[in-house]
């Protein structure tokens, strides 16, 4: 098995099939392909500070297949959450999701694996804390991702 590139920020692998991090550069979609990512979802904004332009053109020419679901960093919703999960579910193959910090990502899966994958609230909260606690944080939206997380529901 070929290691994991920690170098990309915010590096975390939470099982066999699926990989997270924050922004990630050109370099790294070859190492996520040697990785064996087939999909890339990127919940951050193309025009994000830090993010990579061209990411869906730079996905496609290394082969990858490439969803983007656009998560506003102050609102997100349960219309995004639905995406994601779509585009999470949508094959088997294994999966790389980004943003720029991995917060939208680890508050998304930790609904996702509390709510959907029947996670024991203690260790979806541990893989979402490994990178950020929306409740302990002085980030402005900070309390709108406490109150996203908080929803239940599929």
């Amino acid at each position: 098995m070929v290691d994991d590139p920690d170098h990309i920020p915010g590096w975390q692998r939470l099982d066999s099939r699926i990989t997270t991090s924050g922004r990630i550069a050109a370099g790294d979609i070859a190492r996520l392909a040697e990785i064996g990512v087939r999909h890339v979802i990127n919940l951050a904004f193309a025009d994000s500070p830090g993010g990579l332009a061209d990411e869906a053109a730079l996905m496609a020419a290394a082969g990858l297949r490439y969803s983007h679901v656009p998560v506003p960093f102050g609102a997100p919703d349960e219309d995004h959450f639905a995406a994601f999960r779509a585009a999470l579910e949508s094959s088997a193959e294994p999966v790389h999701v980004h943003c720029i910090m991995n917060w939208r990502v680890s508050a998304f899966f930790y609904r996702y694996n509390r709510d959907v994958r029947g996670m024991d609230e203690t260790t979806a909260r541990a893989m979402m804390e490994h990178h950020w606690s929306p409740e302990a944080s002085e980030n402005p939206d900070a309390q709108v991702w406490a109150r996203f997380i908080a929803a239940r529901g599929n």
